[in-house]
Protein backbone atom coordinates (compact mmCIF):
# COMPACT_ATOMS: atom_id res chain seq x y z
CA UNK A 1 0.00 0.00 0.00
CA UNK A 2 0.82 3.52 -0.24
CA UNK A 3 0.61 4.36 3.39
CA UNK A 4 3.21 1.33 4.10
CA UNK A 5 5.90 2.60 1.91
CA UNK A 6 5.51 5.89 3.20
CA UNK A 7 6.45 4.69 6.30
CA UNK A 8 9.01 2.78 4.81
CA UNK A 9 10.55 5.99 3.19
CA UNK A 10 10.38 7.93 6.95
CA UNK A 11 12.11 5.36 8.48
CA UNK A 12 14.78 5.46 5.54
CA UNK A 13 15.08 9.02 5.33
CA UNK A 14 15.86 10.35 8.64
CA UNK A 15 14.78 13.56 9.89
CA UNK A 16 12.33 14.25 7.06
CA UNK A 17 8.57 13.37 7.49
CA UNK A 18 6.58 11.23 5.13
CA UNK A 19 2.94 11.81 4.41
CA UNK A 20 0.68 9.66 6.25
CA UNK A 21 -1.54 10.12 3.63
CA UNK A 22 -0.50 9.99 -0.44
CA UNK A 23 -2.34 13.20 -1.93
CA UNK A 24 -4.71 10.92 -3.88
CA UNK A 25 -6.04 9.47 -0.56
CA UNK A 26 -5.96 5.69 0.38
CA UNK A 27 -8.11 4.78 -3.06
CA UNK A 28 -6.00 6.60 -5.08
CA UNK A 29 -5.20 5.08 -8.59
CA UNK A 30 -1.28 3.75 -8.42
CA UNK A 31 -0.16 5.99 -11.05
CA UNK A 32 -1.32 9.36 -8.79
CA UNK A 33 0.49 7.74 -6.11
CA UNK A 34 3.70 7.44 -7.39
CA UNK A 35 3.30 11.07 -9.30
CA UNK A 36 2.78 12.75 -6.03
CA UNK A 37 4.53 10.64 -3.21
CA UNK A 38 8.09 10.51 -2.53
CA UNK A 39 10.18 11.11 0.61
CA UNK A 40 8.66 14.44 2.66
CA UNK A 41 11.42 17.31 2.69
CA UNK A 42 11.82 16.98 -1.36
CA UNK A 43 9.83 19.38 -4.09
CA UNK A 44 7.19 17.97 -6.49
CA UNK A 45 6.17 19.81 -9.16
CA UNK A 46 2.88 20.74 -9.14
CA UNK A 47 0.13 21.81 -11.78
CA UNK A 48 -2.83 22.60 -12.24
CA UNK A 49 -4.00 18.57 -12.89
CA UNK A 50 -2.52 18.41 -9.28
CA UNK A 51 -4.34 20.79 -7.62
CA UNK A 52 -7.68 19.31 -9.40
CA UNK A 53 -6.73 15.96 -8.27
CA UNK A 54 -6.60 16.97 -4.92
CA UNK A 55 -9.94 18.72 -4.90
CA UNK A 56 -11.35 15.54 -6.32
CA UNK A 57 -9.66 13.72 -3.55
CA UNK A 58 -11.11 16.50 -0.38
CA UNK A 59 -14.73 15.89 -2.25
CA UNK A 60 -14.87 11.43 -1.96
CA UNK A 61 -13.36 11.63 1.13
CA UNK A 62 -16.48 14.26 2.43
CA UNK A 63 -18.38 12.65 0.43
CA UNK A 64 -17.95 9.56 1.76
CA UNK A 65 -18.07 10.54 5.73
CA UNK A 66 -14.36 9.89 5.76
CA UNK A 67 -11.73 12.81 7.85
CA UNK A 68 -8.38 13.26 5.66
CA UNK A 69 -5.87 13.45 7.67
CA UNK A 70 -3.36 16.51 7.59
CA UNK A 71 0.26 16.12 7.17
CA UNK A 72 2.06 16.32 10.30
CA UNK A 73 4.28 18.79 11.49
CA UNK A 74 8.07 18.45 10.32
CA UNK A 75 10.15 17.75 12.80
CA UNK A 76 14.24 18.99 13.09
CA UNK A 77 16.83 17.13 11.70
CA UNK A 78 18.84 16.00 14.60
CA UNK A 79 21.23 13.35 15.65
CA UNK A 80 20.13 12.50 18.89
CA UNK A 81 16.90 10.54 17.26
CA UNK A 82 18.69 7.95 15.86
CA UNK A 83 18.63 4.47 17.79
CA UNK A 84 22.61 3.45 19.06
CA UNK A 85 22.69 0.71 16.70
CA UNK A 86 23.05 3.28 14.16
CA UNK A 87 25.20 5.77 15.62
CA UNK A 88 27.61 3.09 16.57
CA UNK A 89 27.65 2.28 13.08
CA UNK A 90 28.68 6.04 12.17
CA UNK A 91 30.75 6.23 14.83
CA UNK A 92 32.81 3.30 13.38
CA UNK A 93 34.03 4.89 10.50
CA UNK A 94 35.71 7.80 12.53
CA UNK A 95 38.98 8.09 13.53
CA UNK A 96 40.55 8.22 17.15
CA UNK A 97 40.98 12.20 16.94
CA UNK A 98 37.13 12.78 15.37
CA UNK A 99 35.62 10.09 17.73
CA UNK A 100 37.43 11.98 20.79
CA UNK A 101 35.61 15.56 19.88
CA UNK A 102 31.97 13.14 19.07
CA UNK A 103 32.55 12.15 22.51
CA UNK A 104 32.29 15.79 23.76
CA UNK A 105 28.90 16.02 22.67
CA UNK A 106 26.75 15.36 25.10
CA UNK A 107 25.85 12.25 27.82
CA UNK A 108 25.17 10.02 25.32
CA UNK A 109 27.96 10.35 22.38
CA UNK A 110 30.57 9.75 25.32
CA UNK A 111 29.48 6.77 26.73
CA UNK A 112 28.88 5.85 22.93
CA UNK A 113 32.39 7.02 21.47
CA UNK A 114 33.69 4.94 24.61
CA UNK A 115 32.69 1.62 22.40
CA UNK A 116 35.14 -1.11 23.15
CA UNK A 117 34.66 -2.93 19.99
CA UNK A 118 35.48 0.74 18.19
CA UNK A 119 38.43 1.68 20.11
CA UNK A 120 40.20 -1.86 19.86
CA UNK A 121 39.62 -1.87 15.88
CA UNK A 122 41.56 1.64 16.57
CA UNK A 123 44.48 0.21 18.40
CA UNK A 124 44.80 -2.68 16.49
CA UNK A 125 45.20 -0.87 13.25
CA UNK A 126 47.45 1.73 15.12
CA UNK A 127 49.48 -0.95 17.22
CA UNK A 128 49.08 -3.97 15.25
CA UNK A 129 52.39 -6.03 14.86
CA UNK A 130 54.88 -5.66 11.82
CA UNK A 131 54.45 -7.98 9.62
CA UNK A 132 57.84 -9.51 7.85
CA UNK A 133 57.92 -11.50 4.29
CA UNK A 134 53.99 -11.60 4.49
CA UNK A 135 54.11 -13.99 7.86
CA UNK A 136 52.66 -13.27 11.33
CA UNK A 137 54.11 -14.50 14.24
CA UNK A 138 51.51 -17.30 15.59
CA UNK A 139 52.26 -15.83 19.19
CA UNK A 140 51.22 -12.34 18.12
CA UNK A 141 48.41 -13.67 16.32
CA UNK A 142 47.31 -14.99 19.54
CA UNK A 143 47.74 -12.44 21.57
CA UNK A 144 45.55 -9.81 19.31
CA UNK A 145 42.81 -12.92 19.13
CA UNK A 146 42.80 -13.11 22.87
CA UNK A 147 42.52 -9.08 23.09
CA UNK A 148 39.13 -9.53 20.90
CA UNK A 149 37.41 -11.78 23.16
CA UNK A 150 38.52 -9.71 26.17
CA UNK A 151 36.48 -6.89 24.69
CA UNK A 152 33.40 -7.69 26.49
CA UNK A 153 35.12 -8.57 29.60
CA UNK A 154 36.51 -4.78 29.99
CA UNK A 155 34.70 -1.60 31.36
CA UNK A 156 33.28 0.75 29.11
CA UNK A 157 36.24 3.18 28.04
CA UNK A 158 39.24 0.83 28.72
CA UNK A 159 40.66 0.30 25.16
CA UNK A 160 40.08 3.89 24.52
CA UNK A 161 42.25 4.68 27.72
CA UNK A 162 45.06 2.07 26.48
CA UNK A 163 45.08 3.42 23.09
CA UNK A 164 45.74 7.38 24.58
CA UNK A 165 48.23 5.85 27.41
CA UNK A 166 50.17 4.01 24.55
CA UNK A 167 50.22 7.20 22.32
CA UNK A 168 51.63 9.32 24.98
CA UNK A 169 53.99 6.56 25.52
CA UNK A 170 55.11 7.03 22.01
CA UNK A 171 55.40 11.09 22.57
CA UNK A 172 57.29 10.40 25.63
CA UNK A 173 60.33 8.66 23.30
CA UNK A 174 60.01 10.69 20.83
CA UNK A 175 60.85 13.54 23.57
CA UNK A 176 63.49 11.35 24.86
CA UNK A 177 65.58 11.57 21.67
CA UNK A 178 64.83 15.38 21.58
CA UNK A 179 66.70 15.63 25.19
CA UNK A 180 69.00 12.76 25.30
CA UNK A 181 72.23 15.08 23.72
CA UNK A 182 73.35 17.19 26.62
CA UNK A 183 75.74 20.25 26.40
CA UNK A 184 78.45 20.13 28.26
CA UNK A 185 79.44 23.68 28.21
CA UNK A 186 74.97 24.81 29.27
CA UNK A 187 74.86 21.65 30.97
CA UNK A 188 70.87 21.48 29.25
CA UNK A 189 69.99 19.32 26.06
CA UNK A 190 71.81 20.14 22.85
CA UNK A 191 68.33 20.54 20.98
CA UNK A 192 65.74 22.18 23.34
CA UNK A 193 66.08 25.21 20.63
CA UNK A 194 65.54 22.83 17.83
CA UNK A 195 62.44 21.79 20.16
CA UNK A 196 60.87 25.26 20.99
CA UNK A 197 61.48 26.72 17.43
CA UNK A 198 58.62 27.72 15.64
CA UNK A 199 58.68 24.97 12.97
CA UNK A 200 59.01 22.33 15.18
CA UNK A 201 55.80 23.69 17.12
CA UNK A 202 53.66 24.08 13.91
CA UNK A 203 55.06 20.62 12.73
CA UNK A 204 54.41 18.84 17.07
CA UNK A 205 52.09 21.25 17.92
CA UNK A 206 53.39 22.24 20.99
CA UNK A 207 52.45 25.65 22.39
CA UNK A 208 51.35 27.00 26.00
CA UNK A 209 48.03 28.64 27.00
CA UNK A 210 47.12 30.19 30.03
CA UNK A 211 44.08 29.50 31.76
CA UNK A 212 42.05 32.13 33.81
CA UNK A 213 39.58 31.12 36.16
CA UNK A 214 36.69 33.34 37.65
CA UNK A 215 35.84 33.06 41.57
CA UNK A 216 32.54 32.01 40.05
CA UNK A 217 34.71 28.82 38.30
CA UNK A 218 34.29 30.19 34.71
CA UNK A 219 37.07 29.14 32.78
CA UNK A 220 39.19 31.38 29.85
CA UNK A 221 41.68 29.95 27.66
CA UNK A 222 43.65 31.75 26.10
CA UNK A 223 46.67 30.80 23.61
CA UNK A 224 50.22 31.83 22.99
CA UNK A 225 50.45 34.99 20.78
CA UNK A 226 54.30 35.46 19.82
CA UNK A 227 56.93 33.91 21.55
CA UNK A 228 61.09 34.86 21.77
CA UNK A 229 63.81 32.02 21.75
CA UNK A 230 66.73 33.09 23.90
CA UNK A 231 69.83 31.63 24.87
CA UNK A 232 68.93 29.46 27.69
CA UNK A 233 64.79 30.70 27.99
CA UNK A 234 61.78 31.50 26.33
CA UNK A 235 59.71 34.06 26.85
CA UNK A 236 56.12 33.99 25.80
CA UNK A 237 52.82 36.73 25.29
CA UNK A 238 49.32 37.10 25.24
CA UNK A 239 47.61 40.13 24.51
CA UNK A 240 44.10 41.07 22.98
CA UNK A 241 41.23 42.47 23.48
CA UNK A 242 39.10 40.05 25.34
CA UNK A 243 40.19 39.73 28.43
CA UNK A 244 38.07 39.33 31.32
CA UNK A 245 37.53 41.89 34.15
CA UNK A 246 40.22 41.70 36.73
CA UNK A 247 38.23 41.85 39.17
CA UNK A 248 36.23 38.84 38.64
CA UNK A 249 39.41 36.41 38.06
CA UNK A 250 40.98 34.58 41.11
CA UNK A 251 43.64 32.11 39.43
CA UNK A 252 45.90 32.03 36.38
CA UNK A 253 47.01 28.44 35.64
CA UNK A 254 50.19 28.75 32.85
CA UNK A 255 49.84 25.02 30.78
CA UNK A 256 52.24 23.68 27.66
CA UNK A 257 49.97 22.19 25.38
CA UNK A 258 50.00 19.22 22.82
CA UNK A 259 47.54 17.11 20.53
CA UNK A 260 46.47 14.16 21.98
CA UNK A 261 47.52 12.27 19.03
CA UNK A 262 51.18 13.40 16.91
CA UNK A 263 50.73 12.38 13.35
CA UNK A 264 54.52 13.59 11.80
CA UNK A 265 53.12 13.44 8.40
CA UNK A 266 50.87 16.27 8.58
CA UNK A 267 49.96 19.61 10.72
CA UNK A 268 47.79 18.97 13.73
CA UNK A 269 44.62 20.16 13.50
CA UNK A 270 43.42 23.37 15.67
CA UNK A 271 40.08 21.58 16.36
CA UNK A 272 41.24 18.36 17.63
CA UNK A 273 41.60 17.22 21.15
CA UNK A 274 44.72 18.69 23.08
CA UNK A 275 46.77 17.48 26.51
CA UNK A 276 47.33 20.24 28.78
CA UNK A 277 50.39 20.09 31.04
CA UNK A 278 50.05 22.36 34.11
CA UNK A 279 53.51 24.21 34.59
CA UNK A 280 52.68 26.97 37.53
CA UNK A 281 49.78 28.56 38.88
CA UNK A 282 49.41 32.14 39.91
CA UNK A 283 47.05 33.84 42.53
CA UNK A 284 45.88 36.91 40.89
CA UNK A 285 44.87 38.72 44.02
CA UNK A 286 48.40 38.96 44.73
CA UNK A 287 48.77 41.91 42.31
CA UNK A 288 49.79 44.35 45.20
CA UNK A 289 52.49 47.25 45.29
CA UNK A 290 54.63 44.49 46.88
CA UNK A 291 54.48 42.62 43.60
CA UNK A 292 55.05 45.20 41.24
CA UNK A 293 58.30 46.16 39.50
CA UNK A 294 57.55 49.26 37.09
CA UNK A 295 55.92 50.78 35.21
CA UNK A 296 55.37 53.57 32.25
CA UNK A 297 52.79 56.00 31.15
CA UNK A 298 50.52 53.71 30.06
CA UNK A 299 50.77 50.44 32.44
CA UNK A 300 52.02 48.74 35.31
CA UNK A 301 53.65 45.76 35.61
CA UNK A 302 53.77 42.94 38.13
CA UNK A 303 55.90 40.11 39.05
CA UNK A 304 54.54 36.51 40.37
CA UNK A 305 57.09 33.68 41.10
CA UNK A 306 57.97 31.63 38.92
CA UNK A 307 58.90 34.15 35.99
CA UNK A 308 54.92 35.45 35.04
CA UNK A 309 54.90 38.85 34.04
CA UNK A 310 51.48 40.77 34.16
CA UNK A 311 50.55 44.11 32.63
CA UNK A 312 48.07 46.52 33.38
CA UNK A 313 46.58 49.37 31.91
CA UNK A 314 47.28 52.27 34.47
CA UNK A 315 43.87 54.05 33.52
CA UNK A 316 41.63 50.70 34.05
CA UNK A 317 43.05 48.81 36.14
CA UNK A 318 42.34 45.69 33.38
CA UNK A 319 44.74 43.56 31.96
CA UNK A 320 47.19 44.75 28.58
CA UNK A 321 49.30 41.62 28.61
CA UNK A 322 50.89 38.30 30.19
CA UNK A 323 54.40 37.50 29.71
CA UNK A 324 55.77 33.98 30.72
CA UNK A 325 59.69 33.44 30.99
CA UNK A 326 60.30 29.94 31.53
CA UNK A 327 64.16 28.54 31.75
CA UNK A 328 65.09 25.68 29.20
CA UNK A 329 65.60 23.34 32.34
CA UNK A 330 63.22 20.37 31.93
CA UNK A 331 61.01 22.67 29.90
CA UNK A 332 59.92 20.26 26.93
CA UNK A 333 58.84 17.66 30.06
CA UNK A 334 57.31 20.48 32.13
CA UNK A 335 54.96 21.49 29.07
CA UNK A 336 54.28 17.81 27.92
CA UNK A 337 54.56 14.88 30.11
CA UNK A 338 52.06 16.65 33.60
CA UNK A 339 48.78 16.73 33.68
CA UNK A 340 45.80 19.80 33.15
CA UNK A 341 45.84 19.30 37.15
CA UNK A 342 49.08 18.18 38.59
CA UNK A 343 52.55 19.16 37.33
CA UNK A 344 55.38 17.33 35.72
CA UNK A 345 57.42 15.90 38.83
CA UNK A 346 61.03 16.15 38.53
CA UNK A 347 62.96 12.69 38.49
CA UNK A 348 64.40 11.74 41.89
CA UNK A 349 68.19 13.14 42.16
CA UNK A 350 70.31 10.54 43.55
CA UNK A 351 73.27 12.42 45.08
CA UNK A 352 77.28 11.16 44.34
CA UNK A 353 79.14 10.43 47.08
CA UNK A 354 82.57 12.32 47.36
CA UNK A 355 85.10 12.09 50.05
CA UNK A 356 86.27 15.47 49.97
CA UNK A 357 84.91 17.55 53.04
CA UNK A 358 84.12 20.40 51.41
CA UNK A 359 81.89 18.79 49.29
CA UNK A 360 79.19 20.94 47.21
CA UNK A 361 81.41 23.98 48.27
CA UNK A 362 83.42 23.98 45.28
CA UNK A 363 83.78 23.72 41.27
CA UNK A 364 80.42 25.78 40.63
CA UNK A 365 79.75 27.25 37.08
CA UNK A 366 77.38 30.10 36.57
CA UNK A 367 75.81 31.93 33.32
CA UNK A 368 73.87 34.85 33.54
CA UNK A 369 72.43 36.51 31.43
CA UNK A 370 70.26 40.32 31.12
CA UNK A 371 68.00 40.70 28.42
CA UNK A 372 64.59 41.87 26.63
CA UNK A 373 62.98 41.28 23.30
CA UNK A 374 65.87 39.63 22.29
CA UNK A 375 68.63 42.39 23.50
CA UNK A 376 70.94 41.17 25.59
CA UNK A 377 72.64 43.82 28.04
CA UNK A 378 74.42 41.23 29.90
CA UNK A 379 75.78 38.11 29.07
CA UNK A 380 78.16 36.28 31.51
CA UNK A 381 80.02 32.74 32.01
CA UNK A 382 81.79 32.40 35.61
CA UNK A 383 83.58 29.32 36.20
CA UNK A 384 85.88 27.33 39.47
CA UNK A 385 83.38 29.11 42.19
CA UNK A 386 83.88 28.23 45.45
CA UNK A 387 82.93 29.05 48.76
CA UNK A 388 84.21 27.74 52.53
CA UNK A 389 82.46 26.39 55.56
CA UNK A 390 82.81 29.67 57.25
CA UNK A 391 80.91 31.71 54.35
CA UNK A 392 77.36 29.18 56.11
CA UNK A 393 75.19 31.78 57.93
CA UNK A 394 71.23 31.48 58.55
CA UNK A 395 70.71 28.76 56.47
CA UNK A 396 72.74 30.30 53.35
CA UNK A 397 76.37 29.66 51.93
CA UNK A 398 77.50 32.71 50.33
CA UNK A 399 79.15 31.88 46.74
CA UNK A 400 80.52 35.41 45.28
CA UNK A 401 80.74 35.69 41.82
CA UNK A 402 81.84 39.18 41.56
CA UNK A 403 83.74 40.60 44.04
CA UNK A 404 83.70 45.00 45.10
CA UNK A 405 86.96 45.01 46.19
CA UNK A 406 88.28 43.54 42.77
CA UNK A 407 88.15 46.23 40.24
CA UNK A 408 89.19 43.74 37.19
CA UNK A 409 85.90 41.94 37.58
CA UNK A 410 84.00 44.57 37.12
CA UNK A 411 81.67 44.46 34.03
CA UNK A 412 79.40 46.78 32.21
CA UNK A 413 75.82 46.61 31.31
CA UNK A 414 75.47 47.62 27.44
CA UNK A 415 72.98 49.66 25.61
CA UNK A 416 69.92 51.10 27.71
CA UNK A 417 68.34 48.85 30.44
CA UNK A 418 64.77 48.10 29.58
CA UNK A 419 62.00 45.86 29.35
CA UNK A 420 60.03 46.25 26.15
CA UNK A 421 56.38 45.13 26.17
CA UNK A 422 53.71 45.18 23.15
CA UNK A 423 49.69 44.80 22.53
CA UNK A 424 47.70 44.55 19.60
CA UNK A 425 47.28 48.55 19.70
CA UNK A 426 50.73 49.69 21.76
CA UNK A 427 54.00 48.90 22.54
CA UNK A 428 56.69 50.25 24.88
CA UNK A 429 59.50 49.82 26.97
CA UNK A 430 60.01 50.25 30.94
CA UNK A 431 62.86 51.73 32.42
CA UNK A 432 65.56 49.64 34.65
CA UNK A 433 63.74 46.39 33.98
CA UNK A 434 64.93 43.69 32.22
CA UNK A 435 64.60 39.75 32.01
CA UNK A 436 67.37 37.41 34.34
CA UNK A 437 68.03 34.18 33.00
CA UNK A 438 70.61 32.44 35.48
CA UNK A 439 72.24 28.06 34.97
CA UNK A 440 74.02 27.51 37.83
CA UNK A 441 76.07 23.95 37.15
CA UNK A 442 77.99 21.35 39.67
CA UNK A 443 80.86 20.74 40.52
CA UNK A 444 79.89 17.15 37.80
CA UNK A 445 78.39 19.70 35.21
CA UNK A 446 74.42 19.47 35.95
CA UNK A 447 72.25 22.04 36.52
CA UNK A 448 72.24 23.02 40.12
CA UNK A 449 69.55 25.82 40.03
CA UNK A 450 67.88 27.69 37.23
CA UNK A 451 65.51 30.36 36.75
CA UNK A 452 64.00 32.87 34.46
CA UNK A 453 62.71 35.76 36.00
CA UNK A 454 61.83 39.53 35.60
CA UNK A 455 64.03 41.82 37.59
CA UNK A 456 64.08 45.66 38.16
CA UNK A 457 67.23 47.90 39.45
CA UNK A 458 66.05 50.12 42.60
CA UNK A 459 68.38 52.94 43.61
CA UNK A 460 70.02 52.79 47.00
CA UNK A 461 71.67 55.98 47.05
CA UNK A 462 75.22 57.17 46.25
CA UNK A 463 77.94 55.00 46.21
CA UNK A 464 80.44 54.04 49.02
CA UNK A 465 83.04 53.04 46.12
CA UNK A 466 86.27 54.99 46.28
CA UNK A 467 86.75 55.01 41.94
CA UNK A 468 83.38 56.06 41.04
CA UNK A 469 80.43 58.85 41.01
CA UNK A 470 76.82 58.36 40.58
CA UNK A 471 74.09 56.19 42.02
CA UNK A 472 74.17 53.03 43.40
CA UNK A 473 71.79 50.37 42.07
CA UNK A 474 70.95 46.93 43.11
CA UNK A 475 69.32 43.87 41.43
CA UNK A 476 67.91 41.04 44.05
CA UNK A 477 65.66 37.90 43.12
CA UNK A 478 64.88 34.73 45.94
CA UNK A 479 62.94 32.10 45.77
CA UNK A 480 62.44 28.68 47.42
CA UNK A 481 66.46 27.10 46.66
CA UNK A 482 68.92 30.63 46.92
CA UNK A 483 68.71 34.33 46.06
CA UNK A 484 70.57 37.02 43.93
CA UNK A 485 72.05 39.87 44.85
CA UNK A 486 73.90 42.03 42.15
CA UNK A 487 74.76 46.25 42.73
CA UNK A 488 75.73 47.77 40.48
CA UNK A 489 77.21 51.88 39.70
CA UNK A 490 75.77 54.34 36.91
CA UNK A 491 79.04 56.36 35.80
CA UNK A 492 78.12 59.75 34.10
CA UNK A 493 80.89 60.09 32.01
CA UNK A 494 80.24 56.93 29.50
CA UNK A 495 76.08 56.85 30.53
CA UNK A 496 76.51 52.86 31.49
CA UNK A 497 75.94 50.91 34.08
CA UNK A 498 78.67 48.47 35.49
CA UNK A 499 78.25 45.41 37.83
CA UNK A 500 80.11 45.75 40.89
CA UNK A 501 79.08 42.99 42.55
CA UNK A 502 77.40 39.63 42.50
CA UNK A 503 76.94 37.42 45.19
CA UNK A 504 74.91 34.03 44.86
CA UNK A 505 73.11 32.91 48.80
CA UNK A 506 72.50 29.21 47.98
CA UNK A 507 70.15 27.38 50.96
CA UNK A 508 71.59 25.03 52.79
CA UNK A 509 68.96 22.55 52.35
CA UNK A 510 69.46 22.45 48.85
CA UNK A 511 73.59 21.58 49.18
CA UNK A 512 72.62 18.91 51.34
CA UNK A 513 69.92 16.97 49.72
CA UNK A 514 71.92 17.36 46.41
CA UNK A 515 75.40 16.27 47.38
CA UNK A 516 74.37 13.96 50.75
CA UNK A 517 76.16 16.46 52.78
CA UNK A 518 75.37 17.51 56.55
CA UNK A 519 76.04 21.14 56.72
Amino acid sequence: MATGRGRLLQQLWFGFQAPRLPPGGAGAAPGTDREAAGPAGFSFRKGPSARCAGRTTLKQCAGRGRRCEQPSTVHPVSLERMPSEILLKIFSYLDAVTLLCAGCVNRRFYHLANDNFIWIRIYSTAFSPKRSNWKVNSAETTAVSMNLLSVEDKEAGYWKKEYITKQRASVKAALAQVLQPVNTYTGLPVKTKEALSFSFCRISGLGWVIILKEKNGKEYIMEHVDLSINDSSVTIMWYGKNWPQLATLSTLDLCGMMPVFMDRSKTPSKNGPRWHSLIAKYNLSNLTESTMIGWDRLIRIFCLHPGLLVGLWKREEELAFVMANLHFHHLVEKSTLGSATVPYELPPHTPLLDDNPECGLHGYQLHVDMHSAGIFYMCGTFRSLFTKKGSIENGYVKLVVISFKNNTEHLPLIGKVGLSWRTDVFNGCIKSCSIMDVTLLDEYGKPFWCFSSPVCMRSSGPSDGPNFLGHTYYVDYVDSEGKVHMELVWIRETEEYFIVSLVLYLRIAKINHWFGTTY
